[in-house]
């Protein structure tokens, strides 16, 4: 249970920080903790920050074409 959980966390939540990564040249890891330690001394604005930047990232692959069609699953 706790290993399909972490599991969709990763595949589905981190793809902001390895993008952010990717960009900057950075391991995600970090990207990660930043994220973590800010909402914590934040009360979780970050988290805001982080949702948003989710869905554009989400939108750019979809304007790009790179999502999957209805019918391939």
């Amino acid at each position: 249970m706790i290993d399909t959980f972490k599991f969709l966390v990763e595949q589905n939540v981190y793809g902001v920080c390895e993008r952010i990564g990717e960009r900057l040249q950075m391991p995600a890891k970090d990207i990660r903790l930043f994220f973590i330690y800010a909402s914590c001394m934040t009360i979780g604005s970050p988290v805001i920050i982080y949702m948003i930047l989710a869905f554009w990232v989400k939108m750019k692959d979809y304007v790009r074409g790179k999502r999957t069609p209805i019918w391939d699953f």
